[in-house]
């Protein structure tokens, strides 16, 4: 079931779900922001990895080489094109055992070829959510700290899963900042 707005705010006030936590859409002057009808839209922090091949590095998963990125805290990020960069959520996320978070790109920026790639929080992970942003055209792509940058749907199980991620002592739990690929 899709979790509505009053059982996220009771959710993020009482037990720490999402924090700091908006209570209601922000909108003025930015890219929206905070609690909507049946999801949260969480913040891109003002912290940047952009992806970069000038030491010719190869993206292997496995071996992952933190050269491939060039780390820039800035209020705009400029991603070239074709290209990507890993940011993370303003946002905190506590997830309970018995909800599966997916997060989805904003269509604001999916309409200027900016994909935030879709991801699962599952149950019992904790942490800023490292986001993944790629610019799909042949233009430099903006990126906007502090204003949102995707959309959180909370579904919840009818029991509590057997084996959450924290009992399995998942390789991304508690992660803060951005966090490089793991094996």
């Amino acid at each position: 079931m899709v979790m509505s707005d009053k059982w996220i705010r009771r959710m993020a006030l009482e037990q720490g779900m999402i924090e700091p936590f908006v209570d209601r859409q922000q909108r003025q002057g930015c890219i929206s922001y905070g609690l909507s009808s049946y999801g949260y839209d969480a913040r891109v922090a003002d912290e940047f990895k952009i992806f970069t091949n000038v030491d010719s590095a190869v993206v292997d998963p496995k071996e992952f080489s933190p050269k491939s990125f060039v780390d820039r805290q800035t209020d705009v990020c400029i991603i070239p094109p074709n290209s990507f960069a890993l940011a993370r959520t303003v946002e905190y996320f506590r997830v309970p055992r018995d909800v599966l978070v997916i997060c989805l790109g904003k269509s604001t920026y999916a309409r200027c070829g900016i994909i935030v790639n879709v991801t699962p929080l599952e149950p019992g992970w904790e942490g800023h959510v490292t986001l993944e942003f790629s610019n799909t055209t042949p233009l430099p792509a903006r990126i906007y700290a502090n204003e949102g940058a995707c959309q959180f749907l909370f579904l919840q199980g009818n029991e509590p899963c057997e084996v959450s991620y924290a009992d399995r002592a998942g390789k991304y739990m508690g992660q803060q900042g951005v966090t490089l690929p793991k094996l």
